[in-house]
């Protein structure tokens, strides 16, 4: 699906801020656009003085401040990585940067690849820049790829906040500083307003190629359970691609056949471009969003923006990347005590997708 104009230019801001300047031509292959695409939205955005153009590279017009050092924690460089393409993260970028900025630290932004073991070469560099502390979102597709991580993830030599992740209870990353959204708590309210409406056989259509699908899938599979109201919960993938080993799965069952067959009245579907994606297909089916069929998107990054915009659950992601600068400069700044493993939660957005049986 093609993105949206104003989400894309809102992606090229979130790149630009987060790194001061980009080349025209690296956000072109970043965002797998052409160059005069990106070079008429740069000048969109110039003109509404969202930011500067000058000879080939998009600037940002907010200048980094280097205030007066009054703490330990304040200059220098901090690191901060996330995946290559995950538009989710963008929001998480914004609010840790400008928390970090006001404290008159330096960020600078390292995009992993989509390969495994993509983070630890990253972080290897990141420290011989001398940085001072690490803000990380690893991709970790599966289980066996985060578990992989751990060991060196405890021994980095420098504070470290983990970003929109939960290391496994017990593992050795347990006692690292966390910060992610609270993602149960984010399906129990998307199944609490379909059961308040009348639906009671809901579909879940998920990735499972992330920590954050894992955990939607596990909290889905729970709160089910423990609702004696739901008939029929079935859980299914939302794409081919939304698994960590794509190649595997050959041809999904069409959306609007799989609700014909569970007789489902609604579904939560994850992310938000495979909901706009599902969405069309059951229209395109003969199910009708939302007289026939009830529709909520979790991620809420543009699920807004179909034509019949979605209701949605919205992960607090600024807030996720304000509150992880906030603990890494209490870090920085000597501030030991414990470890702490913070949670914030999402909130419902009710739009035009879900309505009363």
């Amino acid at each position: 699906m093609r993105e949206p104009g104003d989400v894309r230019r809102r992606r090229i801001l979130a790149v630009v801020l987060s790194r001061g300047a980009v080349r025209v031509s690296d956000l072109a292959a970043e965002l797998e656009v052409s160059v005069v695409t990106v070079r008429r939205d740069v000048e969109q955005l110039a003109r509404a003085g969202r930011l500067q153009r000058r000879h080939g590279f998009a600037r940002s017009i907010v200048p980094v401040e280097q205030p007066q050092a009054s703490s330990g924690a304040e200059g220098g460089a901090v690191g901060l990585i996330v995946p290559e393409r995950h538009q989710y993260l963008f929001e998480v970028v914004h609010g840790a940067r400008t928390t970090l900025e006001a404290a008159g630290l330096r960020i600078v932004l390292h995009i992993a690849p989509p390969v495994g073991g993509a983070e630890r070469p990253i972080v290897e560099r990141a420290l011989a820049e001398d940085v001072r502390g690490l803000l990380i979102s690893p991709r970790w597709r599966s289980v066996a790829a985060e578990e992989a991580d751990y060991a060196w993830l405890v021994d980095v030599p420098v504070p470290v906040v983990i970003v929109e992740r939960r290391p496994r209870l017990g593992s050795v990353l347990h006692a690292t500083d966390s910060v992610c959204s609270d993602h149960w708590y984010g399906v129990h309210l998307a199944i609490d307003h379909l059961v308040s409406l009348g639906h009671r056989r809901i579909i879940l259509a998920a990735r499972d190629d992330s920590p954050t699908a894992r955990a939607i899938r596990a909290a889905f599979a729970e709160i089910t359970a423990a609702r004696p109201g739901i008939e029929d919960a079935t859980v299914v993938l939302s794409s081919p691609s939304a698994t960590a080993e794509p190649d595997t799965v050959d041809t999904l069952p069409p959306l609007a056949s799989l609700v014909r067959d569970r007789r489902a009245t609604a579904a939560i579907l994850h992310g938000d471009t495979d909901a706009l994606m599902l969405t069309q297909h059951l229209s395109e089916g003969g199910i009708r969003v939302p007289r026939d069929f009830s529709v909520i998107a979790y991620d809420d990054t543009v699920a807004g923006l179909g034509t019949t915009p979605l209701t949605a659950i919205a992960p607090p992601k600024a807030e996720v990347g304000r509150v992880a600068a906030e603990l890494l400069l209490q870090r920085l700044d000597g501030q030991h005590g414990q470890p702490r493993r913070v949670q914030l939660l999402p909130e419902l957005k009710i739009r035009e997708s879900t309505q009363k049986l």
